[in-house]
C-alpha cells in the first residue's frame, strides 16, 4: 500500500514519530479546536480532551496503522479502522472534515519535529495520512449508505416515552421516533450517540449501547457520573438528571462493530458496571430467537445495588435453556473477575465491555484458557486507547 520510498522513510522515522507523538496530537487538538472552536460544540468530547484520552487514542491509532502498513504491506488495515469509523458514523464526521484534521496535524508535526521534518519524512507520513484517511472515509460511506443517511443528516429527534429508575444512579430512557421516516435497525451489541445542549449552551454528544426495544421503540440506559470541575461525565449526568417523559432528544443512526453473531458455538457475554447494557440487548435477542445456545453471562459490580439490569438479566438467562449467570460483588466491581473456576466452553466467542483496565484482565484470563485472541471481541465507552497501550 505505501510507496517503496515512503516505506523506507516512514520504517526509518517511526521510533522518533511514536515518541513524539502524544505531544504532536495535543499540539494538534490545541491549535484547531483553537482556531475552529465550533468543533467543540456536537463534535468533539470535551470531557476527553481534558482528560488527554483523546489524542492518545488518535496517536495509538496512527501508529498501530503505520505499524500494520509496513508489517503487511499487501493488505490495507481495515479492520483496525473498524471501530473509528462506526464512532465517526454516529457523530456525522463528513469527508470535508479531514482535510481540516490533515492541515493542523501537519502543522503540529512541523512544529514538533522542527527539523527532522524534512520534505521527504512529511511526503512519507503525509501518505500515511491520506490511506487512513481514504480507508476510513470508504468505510463511512457504506455505513452511511447502510443506515440510508449522510453525515450531515445522521441525528433524529427521539422522544422520552418512559423514564425509568435501574439503581440510584442509573436510569433507563424508553425512546420513540419523533419523526415519520422508517426507523433504522440495529445490531444487538450497537449504540447510538445522544446530543444535548449544556448549560453554556455547548452541544456535547455520548455513545450509549441500546439496551432494549419495543417495535419502534428504543430504550439505552444512562449511568451518572459526577463531573466535578472535569466535564467527563458532564452528558451523562445532565441526562440522568434531568431527562424525562416528554423531552426530545437528537439520536443518531445506530452504529458499532461489535454486535451478536449467528451461529451456535457457545457465547461468553462478560461486563462490568453499566458494561453490562450491550449483554442485555444481545440476551434479550437470544430470547427472541428461543435461542439453545451455550451462554455464560459473567458480571462484576460493587454490590447488588449499583447492578444495573439484575433482575431483567437474571430472568433473561432463566428462559435460555442454555444460558447461566455468575456475579462477581465488592472488589470486581472495580475491575477484578477470577475465571479460574470458570468452566471457559471449546469453540467460544467473547464479548467484553467495562473498564479498560478489566477488560484487559478478563481477555488475558481468556487467552489463557485457549480463547482465540480473534476471538475476543471489546466495546469501550469512550477513546479506544488499547491499540495505544500495546
Amino acid at each position: 500500500m505505501l510507496s517503496t520510498e515512503s516505506a523506507a522513510t516512514v520504517r526509518a522515522t517511526i521510533p522518533v514519530v511514536a515518541r513524539s507523538l502524544d505531544t504532536i496530537t495535543a499540539r494538534f487538538y490545541e491549535t484547531m479546536l483553537g482556531d475552529r472552536p465550533e468543533l467543540l460544540d456536537g463534535m468533539f468530547n470535551r470531557g476527553n480532551q481534558a482528560s488527554g484520552e483523546q489524542r492518545r487514542a488518535l496517536a495509538g491509532a496512527i501508529a498501530a496503522f503505520a505499524t500494520a502498513l509496513l508489517d503487511h504491506p499487501d493488505e490495507r488495515p481495515d479492520a483496525l479502522l473498524s471501530r473509528i469509523a462506526h464512532k465517526h458514523v454516529s457523530l456525522g464526521v463528513t469527508e470535508d472534515q479531514y482535510a481540516v484534521v490533515h492541515k493542523y496535524l501537519f502543522g503540529a508535526i512541523a512544529h514538533t519535529l522542527g527539523d527532522a521534518a524534512t520534505p521527504e519524512v512529511v511526503s512519507a507520513w503525509d501518505e500515511v495520512y491520506w490511506l487512513m484517511a481514504g480507508a476510513l472515509i470508504a468505510l463511512e460511506a457504506r455505513l452511511y449508505a447502510a443506515a440510508g443517511c449522510a453525515g450531515r443528516d445522521v441525528w433524529r429527534p427521539w422522544r422520552v416515552a418512559e423514564r425509568r429508575e435501574q439503581t440510584p444512579d442509573t436510569v433507563s430512557l424508553t425512546l420513540e421516533p419523533g419523526f415519520g421516516d422508517p426507523v433504522p435497525d440495529f445490531l444487538p451489541g450497537q449504540y447510538v450517540s445522544v446530543r444535548v445542549r449544556m448549560p453554556d449552551g455547548v452541544h456535547q454528544a455520548r455513545q450509549y449501547s441500546l439496551s432494549g426495544w419495543d417495535g419502534r421503540r428504543r430504550r439505552i440506559t444512562v449511568k451518572r457520573l459526577r463531573a466535578g470541575e472535569n466535564p467527563a461525565g458532564e452528558v451523562s449526568t445532565l441526562l440522568h438528571d434531568t431527562a424525562g417523559a416528554g423531552d426530545t432528544l437528537m439520536v443518531s443512526a445506530p452504529a458499532g462493530d461489535v454486535a451478536l453473531s449467528g451461529g451456535d458455538h457457545p457465547l461468553l457475554l462478560v461486563s462490568a458496571g453499566i458494561g453490562c447494557t450491550p449483554m442485555v440487548a444481545m440476551l434479550h435477542r437470544l430470547a427472541e430467537q428461543h435461542s439453545t445456545r451455550r451462554v455464560l453471562v459473567l458480571h462484576a459490580d460493587r454490590g447488588p445495588a449499583e447492578h444495573a439490569h439484575r433482575d431483567e438479566t437474571a430472568a433473561l438467562v432463566g428462559e435460555l435453556p442454555g444460558a447461566s449467570l455468575r456475579t462477581w460483588y465488592g472488589s470486581g466491581g472495580d475491575g477484578r473477575m477470577d475465571l479460574s473456576g470458570v468452566g471457559v466452553p471449546e469453540g467460544a466467542e467473547a464479548y467484553l465491555c467495562g473498564p479498560l483496565p478489566f477488560m484487559r484482565d478478563v481477555r488475558a484470563q481468556l487467552l489463557g484458557a485457549g480463547v482465540p485472541a480473534r476471538r475476543v471481541r471489546y466495546e469501550v465507552f469512550g477513546p479506544d486507547l488499547w491499540p495505544g497501550a500495546a
